[in-house]
């Protein structure tokens, strides 16, 4: 079997795994890595903000919790923010602007990311069960195989740190991202719903649900950013 020449199909792969598959791997590697930083860096705010609470009024509520080995838990106030690590690598359509910036395409596997995910709920929503209420997306921080990265978010999230392959990514990093967001889910209020989207209800809601779970709670902000305009 040995003296069997290769077919071309039996080099592609060989040549997949040396490039793609290690890439990933490295690329999980890293991810990892990040998140343990974000863990380190939340559990730091924890802390601090906690401190600084108490001072304001001993009701406010600061907790990290670690929800299980891919997801970190920070409540403030009414909001609980989530940072779930994703275990694939990732990379982008042709169209992203990603592959504008030099370098992305000069190394295999330099296109590949791992992706941390971050969304905000509302306090009360896992607290009172309300299944109906809505989760926003906040920002999503992409991690290659170098340790270097980007992060996609609203507004001020997207400006911050948009140049890949070229920023590393420090405790600092972490600290500085894990602030900014924070503050940005504390600068969103809940919106009414409009008077037409629940002037009518079922018997059968009535009979399944408490009043509270019918009534869909959300922040101002789409949970799809991908439809949002000012997504950077």
């Amino acid at each position: 079997m040995s003296d069997l020449k290769h077919s071309d199909f039996f080099n592609h792969i060989v040549k997949s795994l040396s490039d793609k598959a290690v890439a990933k791997l490295e690329v999980g590697e890293s991810s990892l890595w990040a998140f343990n930083l974000f863990k380190s860096q939340l559990r730091n705010l924890e802390s601090e903000i906690s401190d600084v609470a108490i001072s304001i009024d001993k009701r406010i509520g600061v907790k990290f919790v670690e929800r299980g080995p891919l997801d970190l838990e920070f409540r403030v106030s009414d909001d609980i923010i989530i940072f779930s690590l994703h275990t694939d690598a990732f990379t982008f359509d042709e169209s992203h602007p990603i592959w504008k910036h030099s370098g992305m395409r000069s190394e295999h596997g330099r296109g590949y990311f791992g992706m941390i995910s971050v969304y905000n709920f509302l306090t009360d929503s896992i607290k009172f069960n309300r299944v109906n209420d809505q989760g926003v997306l906040v920002a999503r921080i992409f991690i290659d195989r170098h340790r270097n990265f980007f992060m996609e978010g609203k507004k001020q999230l997207g400006l911050i740190f948009n140049n890949p392959g070229s920023d590393a990514f420090t405790d600092s990093s972490a600290r500085r991202i894990s602030e900014v967001i924070i503050a940005h889910c504390l600068d969103f209020d809940i919106i009414t719903p409009a008077f037409d989207q629940v002037r009518i209800i079922s018997v059968q809601e009535m009979i399944e649900k408490s009043l509270s779970s019918i009534v869909s709670t959300g922040k101002r902000l789409g949970f799809r950013l991908q439809t949002d305009e000012d997504l950077t």
